[in-house]
């Protein structure tokens, strides 16, 4: 999912132009050595936390269905997490910097969910919003200015960049249908004597069963010497 993610927002960088520009889009972490190795104008979007939206997280299960309305599958609920990035402009001026930052902010803040047809993978499969915030009130993630010095780094202008997107659930194969009734054996074998075959219970696909499905009560023959209550003197 993360690597989906990844590529919904390369794609929108790509349609904002800013490849077309020249610039290059990359998800490398801004470190010390590799802003001295940057020869050219450079977008880093760059993923330093993922912690999941314990509020979405929901329980049970779902099935899947094949073309004759049999369960083959079933599915847990995805699982919703919060990725975080820093998106910053790597240039030879402070005010190339600030140009390239406004055009990613005009992008990035256009909507606040990823376009639908950006999506690839689970992310397309799932068909759930992925929703976005760029450069929003702050959180209980860590700030900038610890980012950077886990960097190594020192600060500077940078967008905070918040995307909520689902993880699929595990998805279980369900069992073949079952066609054969219980073998039900009245009497337990005695010892010396072979077993007997024993009793199918079969239901016939035509039955029609009442509103209460197999609890409907049933009229059976009472023994001999036996009537019902009410009936009348015994």
């Amino acid at each position: 999912m993360i690597h989906e993610v990844d590529e919904a927002l390369r794609l929108l960088l790509v349609e904002a132009g800013l490849q077309d520009s020249g610039v290059e889009l990359v998800f490398d972490a801004p470190t010390k050595d590799w802003s001295a190795r940057r020869n050219a104008p450079t977008i880093s979007v760059f993923l330093h936390g993922i912690r999941e939206a314990a509020a979405r997280r929901r329980t049970g299960t779902s099935e899947e269905y094949d073309d004759e309305g049999v369960v083959v599958a079933r599915r847990t609920p995805p699982r919703w997490f919060e990725l975080t990035y820093l998106v910053t402009a790597w240039t030879n001026r402070p005010q190339d910097e600030h140009r390239l930052l406004s055009e990613v902010l005009r992008c990035l803040v256009r909507a606040d969910t990823l376009p639908p047809r950006l999506y690839t993978g689970s992310l397309a499969d799932l068909g759930l919003t992925v929703e976005m915030e760029a450069a929003g009130p702050g959180t209980d993630g860590p700030s900038a200015s610890d980012v950077w010095s886990a960097l190594g780094g020192e600060l500077k202008a940078a967008i905070d960049l918040r995307v909520v997107a689902p993880l699929a659930g595990e998805r279980t194969e369900a069992g073949v249908p079952v066609t054969e009734g219980l073998v039900v054996k009245s009497v337990p074998a005695v010892a010396g004597e072979e077993d007997g075959p024993g009793r199918r219970l079969r239901y016939g696909a035509g039955t029609d069963l009442p509103a209460q499905g197999f609890a409907a009560p049933r009229d059976r023959p009472l023994p001999p010497g036996r009537r019902k209550r009410g009936s009348g003197a015994r």
